[in-house]
């Protein structure tokens, strides 16, 4: 590809603008690598060129990243959100033999090209508000076939958008009935999933990296700790559904393993926060399946601010307790209901999101990262978050426009 460049812009950049925004900037890049951002006026003259893009003086920003969903699934669970509007709980409906285990039975009886049809029009959502790199985790299979069927469909969705998808392999989101209450079933299931299918699925090169679900109606620490010695002998990244719905130091022990990431942590404590600053953890806050599933126990965003912990936002889109396909409004859900400010909405959508996929090639305008980036309709930085609703972003993904 040809020297590209954008004009006519006003700019911002989470990373390192605060909310000010920079007039008459200006945006070079060549194939899918960013050459120069910064005013129009300090341009390079070697990167001038005479078809130059006009952004009709809109607001440039680095693409979205949302860290974190379950986009590839089957079905739905209206009937359940109708059950919790009646009083039944998460939990209860789990033990009933819904909740996830509900999206397993449908997800299993679908194939890999259904999947993605059913998924596409999510991922397409994201990237009309523009998100360029999507997340996306397994965890409806109960079996080696289902769970790559997951992650074949979530590759087969980059494949067909042009978006960039990291799959997550969380195989520990739920147990089959006949080991619940069967231990050394438990075991044994829990060990194939350690040692033979997660293999088998990085030998195939379909994971990017892994994710449990630790909780008391899930998986216990030391069965976490069983997955994630695995990871680590693999060479794989980790990441965990961390104090959620209880304290089990979920936080702890994901930092413990280095992890990426923690997310939701409703009920981190003060041990498990300076575990994950040591261990440069990033806090990933997940809003929407708080509000859904109306919890009252807010995350400690004082304690992570206050300990210099990363905090990013992501819309968890599930079809459970997160129905959502809007990263935008996650990201008001965690100003309104968590505290957050614009600017750690913002940036816990772009830089800290990156960070918690651990990546460093994006997230921000910068010479030398991914020419990933969206224009916005809107005057000022504050309105991505403000505004509720469509707000269409034309979208760049490693330089190519979104279509």
């Amino acid at each position: 590809m040809t020297n590209q460049l954008l004009l006519n812009i006003r700019a911002y950049d989470p990373a390192s603008m605060g909310l000010e925004v920079l007039d008459d900037a200006a945006l070079a890049w060549r194939d899918s690598v960013i050459t120069y951002f910064g005013p129009r006026s300090d341009l390079p003259e070697a990167l001038h060129v005479p078809d130059a893009i006009d952004g009709g003086a809109r607001l440039l920003t680095p693409a979205l990243i949302d860290c974190h969903t379950h986009l590839v699934f089957a079905g739905n669970r209206a009937d359940e959100f109708a059950a919790r509007l009646r009083g039944v709980s998460y939990q209860e409906i789990a033990q009933a033999g819904g909740g996830i285990m509900s999206s397993v039975r449908q997800t299993a009886a679908a194939s890999v090209e259904q999947l993605v049809a059913s998924a596409l029009p999510r991922a397409r959502a994201l990237a009309r508000e523009g998100v360029a790199t999507i997340e996306i985790k397994s965890g409806y299979g109960l079996s080696l076939a289902a769970e790559r069927a997951m992650l074949q469909a979530a590759t087969a969705l980059g494949e067909q958008t042009g978006l960039q998808v990291i799959r997550t392999y969380l195989a520990l989101h739920a147990l089959p009935p006949e080991a619940k209450e069967n231990a050394a079933q438990r075991a044994a299931w829990i060990a194939c999933v350690c040692d033979e299918w997660l293999p088998t699925l990085v030998k195939e090169g379909l994971v990017d990296a892994v994710d449990a679900f630790c909780e008391g109606i899930a998986f216990s620490p030391d069965e976490v700790r069983q997955l994630f010695s695995s990871a680590r002998n693999l060479g794989v990244p980790v990441k965990l559904h961390a104090d959620q719905l209880s304290n089990l130091g979920g936080g702890a022990i994901a930092a413990e393993f280095a992890a990426l990431s923690a997310d939701h942590l409703e009920y981190l404590d003060d041990a498990g926060i300076a575990a994950m600053h040591a261990a440069g953890t990033t806090a990933v806050l997940l809003p929407a399946a708080f509000y859904c599933l109306k919890e009252t126990k807010l995350p400690p965003i004082a304690g992570l601010r206050a300990a210099g912990v990363a905090m990013a936002v992501a819309s968890d889109c599930n079809p459970g307790t997160s129905p959502q396909f809007s990263l935008r409004l996650a990201m008001h859900q965690a100003c309104t209901l968590f505290g957050l400010s614009i600017e750690e909405a913002l940036c816990g959508a772009t830089q800290h999101a990156a960070s918690a996929l651990g990546l460093t090639d994006r997230g921000q305008l910068k010479a030398g990262l991914r020419a990933d980036f969206a224009l916005w309709p809107v005057a000022h930085p504050a309105e991505l978050v403000y505004w509720l609703g469509d707000l269409p972003a034309a979208l760049w993904v490693g330089g190519r426009a979104f279509s």
